[in-house]
Protein backbone atom coordinates (compact mmCIF):
# COMPACT_ATOMS: atom_id res chain seq x y z
CA UNK A 1 0.00 0.00 0.00
CA UNK A 2 1.54 3.36 -1.00
CA UNK A 3 2.39 5.75 1.81
CA UNK A 4 0.21 8.83 2.23
CA UNK A 5 2.02 12.17 1.85
CA UNK A 6 1.41 13.95 5.15
CA UNK A 7 2.92 17.37 4.33
CA UNK A 8 -0.48 19.06 4.51
CA UNK A 9 -1.18 17.34 7.82
CA UNK A 10 2.10 18.71 9.19
CA UNK A 11 1.04 22.23 8.22
CA UNK A 12 -2.39 21.73 9.82
CA UNK A 13 -1.45 19.73 12.91
CA UNK A 14 1.84 21.39 13.94
CA UNK A 15 3.32 19.67 16.98
CA UNK A 16 0.49 17.10 16.89
CA UNK A 17 1.74 15.75 13.55
CA UNK A 18 4.44 13.40 14.85
CA UNK A 19 2.48 12.09 17.88
CA UNK A 20 -0.30 11.17 15.45
CA UNK A 21 2.13 9.34 13.18
CA UNK A 22 3.57 7.39 16.15
CA UNK A 23 0.06 6.34 17.19
CA UNK A 24 -0.43 4.89 13.71
CA UNK A 25 2.67 2.65 13.86
CA UNK A 26 3.70 -0.31 15.99
CA UNK A 27 7.37 -0.51 15.02
CA UNK A 28 10.58 1.22 16.06
CA UNK A 29 10.17 3.96 13.47
CA UNK A 30 7.47 5.79 11.58
CA UNK A 31 7.20 5.54 7.80
CA UNK A 32 5.48 8.40 5.96
CA UNK A 33 5.91 10.69 2.98
CA UNK A 34 6.91 14.33 3.36
CA UNK A 35 7.23 16.79 0.48
CA UNK A 36 6.89 13.85 -1.89
CA UNK A 37 9.78 11.91 -0.32
CA UNK A 38 9.83 8.71 1.69
CA UNK A 39 10.55 9.68 5.30
CA UNK A 40 11.25 7.72 8.48
CA UNK A 41 11.02 9.09 12.01
CA UNK A 42 13.28 8.03 14.90
CA UNK A 43 13.46 8.96 18.56
CA UNK A 44 15.42 8.11 21.68
CA UNK A 45 19.08 8.51 22.72
CA UNK A 46 20.22 5.70 20.42
CA UNK A 47 18.40 7.43 17.57
CA UNK A 48 20.24 10.67 18.35
CA UNK A 49 23.60 8.87 18.12
CA UNK A 50 22.51 7.29 14.83
CA UNK A 51 21.15 10.54 13.38
CA UNK A 52 24.21 12.67 14.19
CA UNK A 53 26.67 10.19 12.68
CA UNK A 54 27.86 11.68 9.36
CA UNK A 55 28.28 8.17 7.98
CA UNK A 56 24.51 7.66 8.41
CA UNK A 57 22.72 10.97 7.92
CA UNK A 58 23.69 14.28 6.37
CA UNK A 59 21.72 17.42 7.13
CA UNK A 60 22.47 19.65 4.16
CA UNK A 61 20.60 17.70 1.44
CA UNK A 62 17.42 17.72 3.54
CA UNK A 63 17.16 21.48 4.03
CA UNK A 64 14.28 22.77 1.91
CA UNK A 65 14.62 26.09 0.11
CA UNK A 66 11.99 27.85 2.27
CA UNK A 67 14.03 27.20 5.42
CA UNK A 68 17.25 28.37 3.77
CA UNK A 69 15.51 31.57 2.67
CA UNK A 70 14.13 32.33 6.13
CA UNK A 71 15.83 30.67 9.08
CA UNK A 72 19.38 29.69 8.06
CA UNK A 73 20.35 31.51 4.86
CA UNK A 74 21.77 30.11 1.62
CA UNK A 75 25.39 28.98 2.02
CA UNK A 76 25.15 28.81 5.81
CA UNK A 77 27.02 26.35 7.99
CA UNK A 78 23.79 24.34 8.20
CA UNK A 79 24.05 23.64 4.45
CA UNK A 80 27.46 21.98 4.82
CA UNK A 81 28.42 18.49 5.94
CA UNK A 82 31.53 16.58 7.09
CA UNK A 83 34.91 18.39 6.65
CA UNK A 84 33.43 21.58 5.20
CA UNK A 85 30.92 21.77 8.03
CA UNK A 86 33.56 21.20 10.70
CA UNK A 87 35.82 23.89 9.24
CA UNK A 88 33.04 26.50 9.21
CA UNK A 89 31.78 25.33 12.59
CA UNK A 90 35.22 26.12 14.02
CA UNK A 91 34.53 29.82 13.49
CA UNK A 92 31.38 29.55 15.62
CA UNK A 93 33.04 27.49 18.32
CA UNK A 94 35.84 30.07 18.64
CA UNK A 95 33.15 32.57 19.65
CA UNK A 96 31.43 30.23 22.12
CA UNK A 97 34.16 30.00 24.76
CA UNK A 98 32.96 30.32 28.37
CA UNK A 99 34.49 33.80 28.53
CA UNK A 100 32.75 34.91 25.35
CA UNK A 101 29.39 33.49 26.44
CA UNK A 102 29.75 35.26 29.79
CA UNK A 103 30.47 38.52 27.95
CA UNK A 104 27.35 38.11 25.81
CA UNK A 105 25.22 37.36 28.87
CA UNK A 106 26.75 40.36 30.63
CA UNK A 107 25.93 42.73 27.77
CA UNK A 108 22.39 41.43 27.63
CA UNK A 109 21.70 41.58 31.35
CA UNK A 110 23.03 45.16 31.42
CA UNK A 111 20.61 46.03 28.60
CA UNK A 112 17.82 44.21 30.44
CA UNK A 113 18.41 46.04 33.74
CA UNK A 114 18.44 49.40 31.94
CA UNK A 115 15.19 48.59 30.15
CA UNK A 116 13.43 47.30 33.29
CA UNK A 117 14.17 50.59 35.06
CA UNK A 118 11.99 52.34 32.46
CA UNK A 119 9.05 49.92 32.61
CA UNK A 120 6.96 51.63 35.36
CA UNK A 121 6.87 54.83 33.31
CA UNK A 122 5.75 52.97 30.19
CA UNK A 123 2.73 51.14 31.61
CA UNK A 124 2.10 47.57 30.51
CA UNK A 125 4.95 45.68 28.83
CA UNK A 126 4.65 42.94 26.20
CA UNK A 127 7.45 40.72 27.43
CA UNK A 128 8.12 38.89 24.15
CA UNK A 129 8.65 42.16 22.25
CA UNK A 130 10.70 43.70 25.05
CA UNK A 131 12.91 40.63 25.43
CA UNK A 132 13.58 40.61 21.68
CA UNK A 133 14.69 44.25 21.73
CA UNK A 134 16.84 43.81 24.84
CA UNK A 135 18.56 40.68 23.55
CA UNK A 136 19.11 42.32 20.14
CA UNK A 137 20.81 45.23 21.87
CA UNK A 138 23.03 42.97 23.98
CA UNK A 139 23.88 40.57 21.16
CA UNK A 140 24.90 43.37 18.79
CA UNK A 141 27.10 45.00 21.42
CA UNK A 142 28.78 41.64 21.99
CA UNK A 143 29.13 40.98 18.26
CA UNK A 144 30.68 44.40 17.53
CA UNK A 145 27.76 45.33 15.26
CA UNK A 146 27.11 49.08 15.42
CA UNK A 147 23.48 49.78 16.29
CA UNK A 148 21.69 52.97 17.31
CA UNK A 149 18.72 53.01 19.66
CA UNK A 150 16.43 53.88 16.75
CA UNK A 151 17.68 50.87 14.77
CA UNK A 152 17.17 48.37 17.60
CA UNK A 153 13.41 47.90 17.27
CA UNK A 154 13.36 47.34 13.49
CA UNK A 155 16.33 44.94 13.69
CA UNK A 156 14.70 42.98 16.52
CA UNK A 157 11.50 42.73 14.49
CA UNK A 158 13.42 41.38 11.49
CA UNK A 159 15.33 38.82 13.56
CA UNK A 160 12.10 37.63 15.16
CA UNK A 161 10.45 37.44 11.72
CA UNK A 162 13.18 35.12 10.40
CA UNK A 163 12.43 32.64 13.19
CA UNK A 164 8.68 33.15 13.26
CA UNK A 165 8.22 32.50 9.55
CA UNK A 166 10.19 29.32 8.95
CA UNK A 167 7.49 26.87 10.01
CA UNK A 168 4.42 27.98 8.09
CA UNK A 169 3.28 29.31 4.72
CA UNK A 170 1.57 32.65 4.25
CA UNK A 171 2.34 36.19 5.44
CA UNK A 172 4.71 35.16 8.25
CA UNK A 173 6.86 33.27 5.76
CA UNK A 174 7.06 36.15 3.29
CA UNK A 175 7.92 38.60 6.07
CA UNK A 176 10.76 36.27 7.04
CA UNK A 177 12.13 36.19 3.51
CA UNK A 178 12.02 39.98 3.22
CA UNK A 179 13.69 40.41 6.62
CA UNK A 180 16.51 38.05 5.65
CA UNK A 181 17.21 39.83 2.35
CA UNK A 182 17.24 43.19 4.11
CA UNK A 183 19.58 42.13 6.93
CA UNK A 184 21.97 40.10 4.77
CA UNK A 185 22.52 43.17 2.59
CA UNK A 186 23.08 45.39 5.65
CA UNK A 187 25.57 43.05 7.33
CA UNK A 188 27.42 42.33 4.07
CA UNK A 189 28.03 46.06 3.83
CA UNK A 190 29.44 46.11 7.38
CA UNK A 191 31.76 43.18 6.55
CA UNK A 192 33.07 45.07 3.50
CA UNK A 193 33.56 48.20 5.65
CA UNK A 194 35.63 46.20 8.16
CA UNK A 195 37.76 44.68 5.42
CA UNK A 196 38.61 48.02 3.82
CA UNK A 197 39.23 49.72 7.17
CA UNK A 198 36.21 52.03 7.11
CA UNK A 199 34.77 50.39 10.24
CA UNK A 200 36.72 49.28 13.30
CA UNK A 201 35.49 46.11 14.97
CA UNK A 202 37.18 44.68 18.09
CA UNK A 203 39.49 41.81 17.10
CA UNK A 204 37.60 39.25 19.20
CA UNK A 205 34.15 40.37 18.09
CA UNK A 206 31.91 38.23 15.90
CA UNK A 207 31.95 40.88 13.18
CA UNK A 208 35.75 40.87 13.01
CA UNK A 209 35.98 37.07 13.20
CA UNK A 210 33.49 36.61 10.35
CA UNK A 211 35.19 39.29 8.25
CA UNK A 212 38.62 37.63 8.48
CA UNK A 213 37.53 33.98 8.45
CA UNK A 214 39.02 31.90 5.66
CA UNK A 215 37.68 28.68 4.23
CA UNK A 216 39.85 25.52 3.88
CA UNK A 217 40.89 26.70 0.40
CA UNK A 218 42.31 29.88 1.94
CA UNK A 219 39.64 32.15 0.50
CA UNK A 220 37.71 34.59 2.73
CA UNK A 221 33.98 34.24 3.03
CA UNK A 222 32.02 36.16 0.42
CA UNK A 223 30.52 39.22 2.16
CA UNK A 224 27.01 37.83 1.82
CA UNK A 225 28.03 34.46 3.33
CA UNK A 226 29.80 36.27 6.17
CA UNK A 227 26.55 38.19 6.70
CA UNK A 228 24.59 34.92 6.72
CA UNK A 229 26.84 33.53 9.45
CA UNK A 230 26.64 36.71 11.50
CA UNK A 231 22.87 36.35 11.38
CA UNK A 232 23.33 32.74 12.47
CA UNK A 233 24.99 34.07 15.60
CA UNK A 234 22.64 36.95 16.39
CA UNK A 235 19.32 35.47 15.17
CA UNK A 236 19.29 32.37 17.44
CA UNK A 237 20.42 34.53 20.35
CA UNK A 238 17.38 36.77 19.85
CA UNK A 239 15.25 33.62 19.53
CA UNK A 240 15.87 33.17 23.27
CA UNK A 241 13.04 35.72 23.62
CA UNK A 242 10.72 32.74 23.00
CA UNK A 243 12.22 30.94 26.00
CA UNK A 244 12.18 34.08 28.18
CA UNK A 245 8.46 34.43 27.49
CA UNK A 246 7.92 30.74 28.20
CA UNK A 247 9.82 31.24 31.47
CA UNK A 248 7.39 34.01 32.49
CA UNK A 249 4.51 31.73 31.51
CA UNK A 250 5.88 28.98 33.75
CA UNK A 251 6.39 31.38 36.67
CA UNK A 252 2.77 32.49 36.32
CA UNK A 253 1.23 29.03 35.92
CA UNK A 254 3.35 27.38 38.63
CA UNK A 255 3.93 30.11 41.28
CA UNK A 256 6.04 27.83 43.48
CA UNK A 257 8.77 27.97 40.83
CA UNK A 258 8.81 31.76 41.12
CA UNK A 259 9.41 31.53 44.86
CA UNK A 260 12.16 28.95 44.47
CA UNK A 261 13.83 30.88 41.67
CA UNK A 262 13.72 34.17 43.58
CA UNK A 263 15.33 32.50 46.60
CA UNK A 264 17.92 30.54 44.60
CA UNK A 265 21.26 31.22 46.25
CA UNK A 266 23.80 29.16 44.31
CA UNK A 267 22.23 29.19 40.83
CA UNK A 268 21.48 25.45 40.82
CA UNK A 269 17.72 25.98 40.59
CA UNK A 270 18.15 28.66 37.91
CA UNK A 271 20.11 26.23 35.76
CA UNK A 272 17.54 23.48 36.33
CA UNK A 273 14.73 25.92 35.53
CA UNK A 274 16.43 26.89 32.25
CA UNK A 275 16.71 23.25 31.20
CA UNK A 276 13.09 22.51 32.12
CA UNK A 277 11.81 25.48 30.11
CA UNK A 278 13.71 24.21 27.07
CA UNK A 279 12.46 20.65 27.61
CA UNK A 280 8.83 21.39 28.44
CA UNK A 281 7.81 24.12 26.03
CA UNK A 282 7.44 23.54 22.26
CA UNK A 283 9.98 24.98 19.85
CA UNK A 284 11.57 22.75 17.16
CA UNK A 285 9.29 19.71 16.58
CA UNK A 286 11.95 17.73 14.72
CA UNK A 287 15.18 17.97 12.73
CA UNK A 288 15.75 16.31 9.37
CA UNK A 289 18.54 14.81 7.28
CA UNK A 290 19.00 12.36 4.43
CA UNK A 291 20.37 8.82 4.61
CA UNK A 292 23.75 8.77 2.85
CA UNK A 293 23.54 5.05 2.07
CA UNK A 294 21.37 2.02 2.75
CA UNK A 295 21.13 1.62 6.53
CA UNK A 296 19.52 -0.57 9.15
CA UNK A 297 17.85 0.78 12.27
CA UNK A 298 16.78 -1.80 14.88
CA UNK A 299 16.22 -4.40 12.22
CA UNK A 300 14.37 -2.10 9.82
CA UNK A 301 15.80 -0.86 6.54
CA UNK A 302 16.42 2.80 5.66
CA UNK A 303 17.31 3.28 2.01
CA UNK A 304 19.80 5.84 0.69
CA UNK A 305 18.25 9.29 0.10
CA UNK A 306 15.25 8.66 2.35
CA UNK A 307 14.45 11.56 4.67
CA UNK A 308 15.35 10.77 8.28
CA UNK A 309 13.55 12.81 10.95
CA UNK A 310 14.63 12.97 14.58
CA UNK A 311 11.61 13.55 16.84
CA UNK A 312 12.82 16.36 19.11
CA UNK A 313 9.44 17.10 20.70
CA UNK A 314 8.74 13.42 21.29
CA UNK A 315 12.11 12.75 22.88
CA UNK A 316 11.87 15.73 25.20
CA UNK A 317 8.55 14.31 26.44
CA UNK A 318 9.45 10.63 26.52
CA UNK A 319 8.36 9.15 29.89
CA UNK A 320 11.26 6.68 29.69
CA UNK A 321 13.63 9.64 29.93
CA UNK A 322 11.49 12.14 31.87
CA UNK A 323 9.07 10.70 34.44
CA UNK A 324 5.74 12.53 34.35
CA UNK A 325 6.93 14.49 31.28
CA UNK A 326 3.84 16.70 31.01
CA UNK A 327 4.53 18.20 34.44
CA UNK A 328 6.71 21.32 34.63
CA UNK A 329 9.22 20.41 37.32
CA UNK A 330 12.74 21.92 37.28
CA UNK A 331 13.74 19.68 40.18
CA UNK A 332 14.17 16.81 37.69
CA UNK A 333 17.44 18.50 36.63
CA UNK A 334 18.85 19.13 40.12
CA UNK A 335 21.96 16.98 40.43
CA UNK A 336 21.35 15.38 37.02
CA UNK A 337 24.18 15.38 34.52
CA UNK A 338 22.76 16.02 31.06
CA UNK A 339 24.22 13.80 28.38
CA UNK A 340 24.63 14.80 24.73
CA UNK A 341 21.88 12.43 23.59
CA UNK A 342 18.98 12.88 26.03
CA UNK A 343 17.89 16.54 26.29
CA UNK A 344 17.85 17.77 22.68
CA UNK A 345 15.83 21.01 22.29
CA UNK A 346 18.74 22.42 20.25
CA UNK A 347 19.99 19.17 18.76
CA UNK A 348 22.17 16.37 20.07
CA UNK A 349 25.72 15.10 19.91
CA UNK A 350 28.93 17.14 20.01
CA UNK A 351 28.49 20.76 18.89
CA UNK A 352 32.16 21.00 17.90
CA UNK A 353 31.90 18.26 15.28
CA UNK A 354 28.21 17.79 14.53
CA UNK A 355 25.12 19.87 13.81
CA UNK A 356 24.14 20.52 17.44
CA UNK A 357 23.62 24.25 17.96
CA UNK A 358 26.89 25.81 19.20
CA UNK A 359 24.89 28.60 20.83
CA UNK A 360 23.14 26.30 23.32
CA UNK A 361 25.30 27.63 26.22
CA UNK A 362 24.11 31.13 25.28
CA UNK A 363 20.45 30.09 25.54
CA UNK A 364 21.05 28.43 28.90
CA UNK A 365 23.18 31.32 30.18
CA UNK A 366 20.62 33.96 29.22
CA UNK A 367 17.78 32.01 30.82
CA UNK A 368 19.83 31.47 33.98
CA UNK A 369 20.41 35.23 34.18
CA UNK A 370 17.02 36.59 33.09
CA UNK A 371 14.58 34.13 34.69
CA UNK A 372 15.65 35.00 38.28
CA UNK A 373 15.34 38.68 37.39
CA UNK A 374 11.78 38.03 36.28
CA UNK A 375 11.06 36.04 39.43
CA UNK A 376 12.24 38.91 41.64
CA UNK A 377 10.48 41.63 39.66
CA UNK A 378 7.34 43.13 41.20
CA UNK A 379 4.61 42.91 38.57
CA UNK A 380 1.07 41.71 38.00
CA UNK A 381 -0.38 39.82 35.06
CA UNK A 382 -3.46 41.47 33.53
CA UNK A 383 -6.21 39.44 31.89
CA UNK A 384 -5.02 38.19 28.50
CA UNK A 385 -4.77 35.13 26.27
CA UNK A 386 -1.92 33.04 27.68
CA UNK A 387 -2.63 29.96 25.60
CA UNK A 388 0.11 28.33 23.53
CA UNK A 389 -1.29 26.74 20.39
CA UNK A 390 0.19 23.35 19.47
CA UNK A 391 -0.77 24.02 15.84
CA UNK A 392 1.54 27.01 15.36
CA UNK A 393 5.23 26.39 14.56
CA UNK A 394 7.13 27.91 16.26
CA UNK A 395 4.70 28.06 19.16
CA UNK A 396 4.47 31.19 21.27
CA UNK A 397 2.34 32.68 24.04
CA UNK A 398 -0.66 34.17 22.23
CA UNK A 399 -0.55 37.55 23.99
CA UNK A 400 3.24 37.82 24.07
CA UNK A 401 2.82 37.80 27.89
CA UNK A 402 1.70 41.24 29.02
CA UNK A 403 2.89 42.26 32.46
CA UNK A 404 2.18 45.35 34.53
CA UNK A 405 5.21 46.55 36.56
CA UNK A 406 4.57 47.82 40.08
CA UNK A 407 3.74 51.52 39.97
CA UNK A 408 2.46 51.49 36.40
CA UNK A 409 -1.11 52.42 35.57
CA UNK A 410 -3.20 49.52 34.25
CA UNK A 411 -5.08 50.24 31.03
CA UNK A 412 -8.82 49.65 31.56
CA UNK A 413 -8.99 46.88 28.96
CA UNK A 414 -6.41 44.76 30.82
CA UNK A 415 -7.76 45.08 34.38
CA UNK A 416 -8.04 41.82 36.32
CA UNK A 417 -6.09 38.62 35.97
CA UNK A 418 -6.55 34.97 35.17
CA UNK A 419 -4.34 31.91 35.29
CA UNK A 420 -5.39 29.54 32.48
CA UNK A 421 -4.25 25.97 32.22
CA UNK A 422 -1.25 26.04 29.84
CA UNK A 423 -2.24 24.58 26.47
CA UNK A 424 1.10 22.99 25.63
CA UNK A 425 0.43 19.28 26.17
CA UNK A 426 -2.91 18.46 24.55
CA UNK A 427 -1.61 15.42 22.64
Amino acid sequence: MPLLDTTLLLLLEGYAWLPARWRETQGEMVHTRLMGQHAVVLRGPDAVRFFYDDDHVQRAPALPEPIKSTLFGHGAVHTLDQAAHRARKGMFMSLMTPESVAALVGETTAAWDAAVATWPDRGHVVLFDEAARVITRGACRWAGIPLTEEETGPLAADLVAMVDGFGSPGPRHWRARAARRRREAWLAGLVEDVRRGALRAPDSSALAVAARHREPDGEPLAPRIAAVELLNLVRPTVAVSWFVTFAAHALHCWPVTRVRLAEDADGAYAEAFAHEVRRFYPFAPFVAGKAVKDLTWKGEQILADWLVLLDVWGQNHDPALWPNPCAFDPRRFIGREIGPYDLIPQGGGDPATGHRCPGEPVAVGLLEALAPRLARLDYTVPEQDLTISPYRIPARVASGFVLLPAGAAAPPETAGAKRPRPAVHPL
